[in-house]
């Protein structure tokens, strides 16, 4: 690959001085490397990858951005964990040798879509690589949620919440409350509850074609107006939920393609990761 387009997290990258370190090493071999200085910037029509330097919630947040484009994502983990993203400081010109000489993985990754509706009407729309999540802030309170499945009832829950996830996101707030861990290439998406008031309290895993609807119920009689409710897509982007509103939520037309450096196993990967 010779065309490049490069986005730091300011907070975990000081000064940018990793990223400027990144795109003289990309020049000084040949590549064209196109650095990101505001947030309404996009890639030009060139680029091939885009690379971020930070943690999985930057390459989460570039994604979003910039899904629609033909490019592939790379995300350098200058955070904490990092399922996402690849390698660390350490071995950044190495990660940067195997773009170069495209000697990389490339793992096409589903995105869930998600629409806010009112009263009938779409008030917001937005789609999420790792999950969309429904529960409140401010408060303690029960959540109550009636769940439909392809227009079927399935079931009323109350809870602190509920987190649909891709398999990308199976390792991230799904497997927090104890969803499964899904490899990350698979076709479906987990409805997974927050601390279910219920025995049955497990998680569902869905086909991909599968379309889940989330009604947000009116509260308990004593509890009007002591809770506010959100809901998130990959943890941002949060919108605040009326009772009566429902989450539309599906499969998304666009797929994205996550680039990795090895031929590594999901499992292996898992178990490194998951080692403390």
């Amino acid at each position: 690959m010779k065309y490049f387009y490069l986005v730091s997290n300011l907070n975990k990258d000081p000064g940018f001085a990793l990223r400027k370190r990144v795109s003289e090493y990309l020049a000084g071999h040949g590549a064209v490397c196109e650095v990101e200085e505001n947030a309404t910037q996009k890639p030009g029509s060139e680029t091939e990858c885009v690379i971020t330097l930070g943690g999985d919630g930057t390459l989460l947040r570039v994604v979003r951005r910039f899904a629609d484009l033909s490019v592939s994502f790379i995300g350098i983990n200058t955070g904490t964990m990092g399922y996402l993203t690849e390698g660390d400081r350490d071995n950044v010109f190495e990660i940067l040798d195997a773009l170069l000489n495209d000697e990389i993985i490339r793992e096409r990754r589903m995105m869930i879509y998600g629409r806010i509706i009112r009263g009938g009407k779409v008030i917001a729309r937005h789609r999420a690589l790792n999950d969309i999540v429904v529960g409140r802030i401010n408060s303690l309170k029960i959540v109550t949620t009636r769940v439909s499945v392809n227009g079927l009832f399935l079931k009323q829950y109350q809870s602190d919440g509920l987190i649909v996830s891709t398999p990308t996101g199976s390792t991230a707030y799904n497997f927090s409350a104890g969803g499964p861990i899904v490899e990350p290439t698979a076709r479906l998406f987990v409805l997974t509850p927050l601390a279910a008031h219920s025995l049955n309290n497990r998680s569902l895993v869905l086909a991909a074609p599968d379309h889940v609807t989330i009604e947000l119920m009116e509260p308990t009689a004593g509890n009007e107006g002591k809770c506010e409710y959100r809901v998130y897509f990959d943890g941002d982007k949060p919108v605040p939920l009326l009772p009566g509103d429902v989450v539309e939520i599906s499969q998304a037309t666009t797929y994205i393609n996550i680039l990795k450096m090895s031929e590594r196993s999901f499992v292996e990967t898992l178990r490194s990761k998951m080692s403390d």
